[in-house]
């Protein structure tokens, strides 16, 4: 039996996490490499990706930073191979990435919608396929995709497409994790509420016509349980108990951390 230092040690494994330059990406990329991994932020903001990578080798630990677009294949290729050029290996996949325009169905245009789909869903099919390749070679891997509580419930008029983006990631992350379990990858997912990051402190363009966006955050606020919004620490703990081997024994899986909002 492992000890719990052993078992929570990713020393030797190599991780990418996509939108890993702030928010909860970043809480990712910092708790993953704490325990020893070796940590590519890919981030379309490569001056913050380059920035977030600096602050963690200053403390000793081993990261990196690429200008990513997940919903490029061509983009996505190239980020599953300098993982694998720089380190040695994709051992952990984090899918963080993720955009939430908000626009009413009536007003939503097929460009806004197909571009939520391009960046929160097609991307976690691009990246499994080229990071699972890689990972059947090396006998496994984990894969962790955050998806939202807006996969179990929707959240306000103005994101029917980033809530159906979402319920397909959830939706992906369990067939994917049937498909992949005999090659020994792990397929899991963190469902976040309410988390503290730029982008939700900045709505994402404009709201929907005549809504209160104020109104509808302390509204939302009201609705947890725990009285407060969640920080992106919050997903990055749960994110290093999935890339570890705390969670050996679990695969298909979506684990909410929303601060009891869904009790509401």
């Amino acid at each position: 039996m492992k000890s719990l230092s052993e078992l929570l040690d990713l020393s030797g494994k190599s991780a990418i996490v996509t939108g890993g330059a702030k928010g909860i990406g970043y809480g990712i990329a910092y708790r993953l490499a704490e325990a020893g991994a070796k940590v590519l932020v890919a981030d379309t903001d490569e001056g913050h990706a380059q920035k977030t990578a600096a602050e963690l080798s200053s403390k000793g630990w081993t990261a990196s930073a690429l200008k990513t677009d997940v919903s490029s294949e061509e983009d996505v290729k190239k980020m599953i191979d300098a993982c694998r050029q720089q380190f040695g290996s994709v051992d952990i996949l984090v899918n963080n990435a993720g955009i939430y325009p908000p626009a009413p169905v009536a007003l939503m245009t097929e460009d806004q919608f197909d571009k939520v789909m391009r960046v929160n869903l097609r991307s976690v099919f691009l990246t499994t396929k080229y990071a699972a390749e890689v990972m059947k070679t090396q006998g496994g891997g984990r894969i962790i995709n955050i998806t939202s509580i807006d996969a179990l419930h929707p959240s306000m008029v103005g994101l029917a497409h980033y809530d159906a983006s979402k319920h397909g990631a959830w939706g992906f992350t369990k067939n994917s994790a049937l498909e992949l379990a005999e090659h020994k990858i792990w397929v899991n997912a963190i469902a976040p509420g309410g988390i503290n990051t730029p982008g939700t402190q900045q709505v994402q363009g404009p709201a929907p016509e005549g809504a209160d966006t104020k109104a509808m955050q302390d509204a939302f606020l009201s609705k947890i349980p725990m009285h407060r919004m969640g920080e992106p620490d919050d997903i990055g703990k749960v994110a290093l108990f999935l890339a570890s081997d705390m969670s050996s024994y679990m695969t298909g899986e979506q684990i909410v951390v929303d601060g009891g909002a869904l009790l509401s």
